[in-house]
C-alpha cells in the first residue's frame, strides 16, 4: 500500500464540512507555489507562431476590424512582431468582439449569442491559452470533461451509463442559466491568481473579459460575462467552475461536467434533493444561477437529456418471449436515443443543403451533404437508433431526387436509384456507420 505524502495525509485529517470552502482553498487548497514570471513566455515569439497555426487551423470569420485569415497572414511577421512588442511593452489593449447571434435548435426566436474577436485578438488569447492551459489543468477535477484534451462527451456520457447501471436511478438534471453571460470578473480573476500571481497575465486577462461588444447598433460593455467564442474563455469557464466540480466530489455525490452542463446521478430521491440544494449554494457563492425552469429531479424511468441524448430506462415488458429475441435486449435496459431537438436540427440541415432552387449539381450536393450525414451519425451512432437512421436515410434520399427533379413526387427510385447515390455519387449510408451493422 502506498504511503500518504505529509501534504496528502494533512488534507485528510481535516474536519469535513458542509458548507462550501472560502475560494482561496478551492483552486489551490494546499498553498503551493505560484508561478510568478509568465508574460514573458506568453508573448516568446515561439509561442505567438504556434498560437497563429492554431488560429489559422480552426479558420474562423473575423471580428469587428473586418480582418481574415488571409488578411493577417499576409502581413505574418509584422502582425506577430507587434503583437509581441505590445505584450513586451504593456501596451496591448484587445479589441471589442463583434456579436454574433445563432438561432438556438427548437426554440424559434431564441439566440445563442456568440462573441468573436479580431484574428489579432485570438492570436494573443491562443498564445495566452498556451501557457495558462497546462498550469490549471493539473487543478481540475476528474469528473469535468469539457474543453479538456483526451477527454470528450462519449467519456462523461459513459461514466453516467455506468452510474446508471450501478442503480443509480435519480438525477439531478441542472442548467445555467446564462453562464457565459453572467460569469462575475473578479471570482474568475480571484481564482486565476490562485495559481498565477503574474500580475501583466492578470491584466491582460480583465483587458480580454472587459473589451466589449460590438452587436448591430452599438459598442455594449462587458461588465459581467465570458464571451462565448472567444479562444480562452473555455479555459476561463473551467477555471471558475472547478470549485463547484471538487465541492460536489468532496461530499460523495455522482457529479459529472461537461462545460456548463452537468448531472448528479442518486440513489435515492432525498439525496438528490440534498444535492441540489447544495449545488445551488456552491454555485451562488460562484455568483451563477441555476436556470429555475430547467432545472429538476427525475427518474431514469421518466428519462432525462445529457449532451444530445435522451437517456431512458425501460418499462413495462418485451412484446417477445426472450426465447426469441436473438440481440441483447431485455425488459427494464437502460437505452440512450437522441434527442428530439438534435434529429430537428439535423433535419433542417439537410432540407437547407437540399433546396429546389439550389443551383449546384448532384454530385456537390452529395459532396456537401456527406460532412453533416458522417459528423451527426458518428456522434449517435451507437444509441438505439436503427430505425431512425433507416427512417432518415430513405428521408434524405427523398430529399436528393427532390432537388434533382424539383418536385416532391417524382420517379427517382428509376431514373437516380439508392444504389447509384451510393456507390457513383459516394453518398454517405447512415445505417453503415451503426458499428454492429458495418460489415
Amino acid at each position: 500500500m502506498r504511503k500518504a505524502t505529509s501534504a496528502e495525509s494533512s488534507i485528510s485529517e481535516r474536519p469535513i464540512s458542509y458548507e462550501p470552502r472560502r475560494l482561496a482553498e478551492w483552486i489551490n487548497p494546499t498553498g503551493a507555489k505560484k508561478v510568478h514570471s509568465l508574460v514573458d513566455k506568453v508573448y516568446k515569439q515561439t509561442n505567438l507562431h504556434m498560437a497563429w497555426l492554431k488560429v489559422k487551423e480552426n479558420n474562423g470569420s473575423g471580428g469587428v476590424d473586418n480582418q481574415t485569415i488571409l488578411d493577417f497572414e499576409g502581413n505574418l511577421t509584422e502582425n506577430l512582431q507587434r503583437l509581441h512588442d505590445e505584450l513586451k511593452n504593456g501596451t496591448y489593449k484587445a479589441e471589442p468582439v463583434r456579436q454574433h447571434k445563432i438561432p438556438k435548435a427548437g426554440q424559434p426566436g431564441k439566440f445563442r449569442k456568440l462573441g468573436i474577436p479580431t484574428i489579432y485578438d485570438r492570436v494573443c488569447q491562443q498564445a495566452l491559452k498556451n501557457r495558462l492551459e497546462p498550469i490549471f489543468e493539473a487543478t481540475f477535477d476528474e469528473a469535468s470533461f469539457g474543453y479538456r484534451q483526451g477527454r470528450s462527451t462519449k467519456d462523461a456520457l459513459r461514466k453516467v451509463w455506468k452510474e446508471l447501471e450501478s442503480g443509480n436511478c435519480w438525477i439531478v438534471d441542472a442548467d445555467l442559466e446564462d453562464f457565459f453571460g453572467t460569469a462575475d470578473h473578479e471570482k474568475v480573476l480571484t481564482l486565476l491568481n490562485q495559481q498565477v500571481s503574474d500580475g501583466s497575465v492578470l491584466k491582460l486577462v480583465k483587458q480580454m473579459l472587459k473589451a466589449g461588444c460590438m452587436t448591430d447598433v452599438e459598442l455594449v460593455p462587458t461588465e459581467t460575462g465570458v464571451p462565448q467564442g472567444g479562444v480562452v474563455s473555455p479555459l476561463i469557464s473551467n477555471v471558475l467552475l472547478t470549485p463547484f466540480d471538487k465541492e460536489m466530489r468532496r461530499m460523495g455525490y455522482s457529479f459529472t461536467r461537461y462545460a456548463d452542463d452537468w448531472i448528479v446521478t442518486c440513489k435515492t430521491l432525498a439525496e438528490a434533493q440534498a444535492a441540489l440544494k447544495f449545488a445551488g449554494k456552491v454555485l451562488t457563492k460562484l455568483g451563477v444561477k441555476l436556470h429555475p425552469n430547467k432545472t429538476r429531479i427525475v427518474h431514469v424511468i421518466k428519462g432525462f437529456e445529457f449532451l444530445g441524448f435522451k437517456i431512458k430506462r425501460g418499462g413495462g415488458s418485451l412484446r417477445l418471449s426472450p426465447d426469441k429475441i436473438s440481440g441483447k435486449t431485455k425488459a427494464g435496459m437502460i437505452y440512450a436515443y437522441p434527442k428530439d431537438q438534435s434529429i430537428k436540427g439535423f433535419m433542417d440541415k439537410v432540407r437547407l443543403r437540399t433546396k429546389r432552387k439550389a443551383g449546384i449539381s448532384t454530385w456537390q450536393l452529395v459532396q456537401d451533404l456527406n460532412p453533416l450525414i458522417r459528423g451527426w451519425g458518428i456522434y449517435y451512432c451507437k444509441a438505439n437508433v436503427r430505425k431512425l437512421f433507416a427512417r432518415l436515410k430513405g428521408w434524405i434520399i427523398r430529399r436528393i431526387w427532390s432537388h434533382r427533379f424539383k418536385r416532391w413526387a417524382n420517379t427517382g427510385w428509376k431514373k437516380l436509384p439508392d444504389k447509384v447515390l451510393y456507390e457513383k455519387y459516394g453518398l454517405v449510408k447512415l445505417t453503415s456507420l451503426i458499428p454492429s451493422l458495418q460489415r
